[in-house]
């Protein structure tokens, strides 16, 4: 028998977390081994509970959401979760190492499959927020790259493009006429190439190296 995902939940308002935790455990995959009201303490809880996953509020006192996300994402995968949209919160949670970031108005089935989608090891973001933040970056002044796509081929470009512009397996397939198998080849040899941990860190890539600006202004 599978073991359960872990979960850890982290946010301010305790209302939030029982009202997480009874969703959460609502789930027979899943189980919560702890809450934090604040960053600090969920830093704390993930060094002692070793969740898989921390569903994680962005604005909390004494540490706040994105800086704990800094200091736990080497050691499990962290899901964000707020009531704000804004750009800004979106790439610095990514850039945190966030693997998902969702909005607390999302469909409750929709965030137990994110809990579970985060906790495979893919990254989840929310359409509507991705296309913000794609839209966000391309009206951006020009940055030097920080980031060198050295090694990739054009295909893993075209792919890598569509995952920046939060396109899943499945439509980028159908945009490039490839199959599932080989779309999944070259998201796993994109992860390989740009030492990225998941798609999350894959659209980072993106934004950093210039691809999808230069695609914006292409296409």
């Amino acid at each position: 028998m599978t073991a359960p995902t872990r979960v850890l939940i982290a946010d301010d308002q305790a209302l939030v977390r029982g009202s997480f935790r009874v969703l959460v455990e609502s789930d027979p995959g899943l189980v919560v081994v702890g809450e934090a009201a604040t960053g600090a303490e969920a830093v704390e809880l993930v060094d002692r509970e070793r969740p898989d996953v921390v569903l994680m509020d962005v604005r909390m006192p004494e540490l706040d959401g994105i800086e704990a996300t800094r200091r736990v994402s080497g050691s499990t995968r962290v899901l964000i979760l707020t009531t704000f949209d804004l750009d800004e919160y979106v790439y610095a949670a990514l850039r945190a190492g966030a693997s998902g970031f969702l909005l607390k108005d999302t469909p409750p089935a929709d965030l137990l499959a994110a809990v579970k989608v985060v906790a495979a090891g893919d990254a989840l973001i929310a359409p509507s927020v991705m296309r913000r933040l794609v839209a966000e970056f391309a009206c951006r002044p020009e940055q030097p790259p920080t980031h060198s796509l050295c090694g990739v081929t054009d295909r893993e470009l075209d792919v890598l493009t569509l995952i920046a512009r939060g396109l899943s397996n499945a439509e980028i397939t159908q945009r490039l006429y490839l199959s599932m198998a080989t779309v999944k080849t070259h998201v796993g040899r994109l992860l390989a190439k740009l030492h990225a941990r998941d798609r999350a860190q894959l659209v980072i890539i993106a934004y950093e190296s210039g691809l999808v600006r230069a695609a914006h202004r292409e296409g």
